[in-house]
């Protein structure tokens, strides 16, 4: 594919006196063309109306494709279909202003269940960066597809022969309880985003978080934890002589002191590793209750999580 660069728009419009840009630019630019846009069309007529700022920015996306073509021999620019108009700007400007022979490219954008648009804007974006989200989230994501556009993701994100893709189909028609084109399409997809470690991390935290698997937790990494856990609270624990359940939840900080406290353990709102703990006088045992990697993973309630990190064990 060759070297890429990325660059800061910044680094040129930030220079750019606003008279030339109008003289230059903004010369070429038609009214009537960027009002008819169906984006500003909406922005419009809706309650909040359209900024200047708003109304420009268009025009400010096709100027990065003139400078980037003058500049770096740009031809071709990409973004997702809703970008449509900004690229058809972009074109406008680049072929006017030069003669020369651009493109522009519109893929289809990955929406929410309800058709939503997702990304940064939206704030429910799915990033590629494994610190942002994690192998396990984006395999949930992709699991989590609805029929009506799971073969259609297959086909796009995905490189699987479009005969195999027509077969999962045919099996999902037969058993659609088993989630086929879905599971292959969040594995294909993670694995390639993140590699095969990537998506084997994801299958272990679905087997710890859904299947309540030992085996499971005790394979996963400090990072696959805290990825799994993100508002889980960790601590680092001495483990005493006797050191009961009660103990444990009181040092972690996880339930209340007194008698509400011991209460919620007998009352069976307490599990750890997922197995349910209702005696709170019960000594923590190696092996079940603390996992052989040294980690306990204590739940309190329905959606709070401790680490539990075992020092010197």
């Amino acid at each position: 594919l060759g070297r890429a660069a990325l660059l800061d728009n910044a680094r040129w419009l930030g220079r750019e006196p606003l008279l030339r840009f109008l003289g230059g630019a903004g010369g070429r630019l038609r009214m009537g063309t960027l009002l008819s846009r169906q984006s500003c069309q909406v922005r419009l007529r809706s309650a909040e109306g359209m900024s200047l700022a708003e109304f420009l920015y268009p025009a400010l996306q096709a100027y990065d494709f003139l400078h980037l073509h003058r500049h770096h021999g740009c031809r071709i620019q990409l973004g997702g279909h809703d970008q449509m108009g900004n690229i058809m700007s972009g074109y406008e400007l680049v072929t006017k202003m030069t003669g020369a022979e651009v493109f522009g490219i519109t893929v289809p954008l990955i929406t929410s269940t309800t058709g939503d648009k997702l990304g940064k804007t939206a704030g429910n974006a799915v990033w590629l960066n494994r610190d942002k989200t994690s192998p396990f989230e984006l395999y949930q994501f992709f699991v989590r597809q609805q029929d009506n556009v799971v073969e259609k993701y297959l086909k796009l994100f995905t490189f699987l022969p479009l005969e195999e893709i027509a077969h999962i189909m045919e099996m999902h028609a037969k058993e659609p309880e088993k989630w086929g084109p879905q599971k292959r399409l969040a594995a294909e997809v993670t694995k390639l985003v993140h590699g095969r470690e990537g998506l084997e991390s994801a299958k272990r935290c679905t087997k710890a978080l859904y299947y309540s698997s030992v085996e499971a937790l005790e394979e996963m990494s400090d990072q696959e934890l805290q990825e799994l856990f993100r508002q889980a609270t960790s601590a680092e624990l001495m483990l005493e002589p006797g050191m009961t359940v009660l103990d444990l939840c009181r040092k972690a900080n996880a339930i209340p002191d007194g008698p509400s406290g011991y209460r919620k353990i007998t009352d069976g709102g307490v599990s750890i590793n997922g197995n349910r703990v209702t005696n709170p006088e019960t000594v923590l045992i190696l092996g079940q209750h603390i996992l052989k990697n040294g980690v306990s993973l204590l739940r309190v309630g329905k959606k709070n999580y401790y680490i539990i990190k075992w020092l010197q064990l």
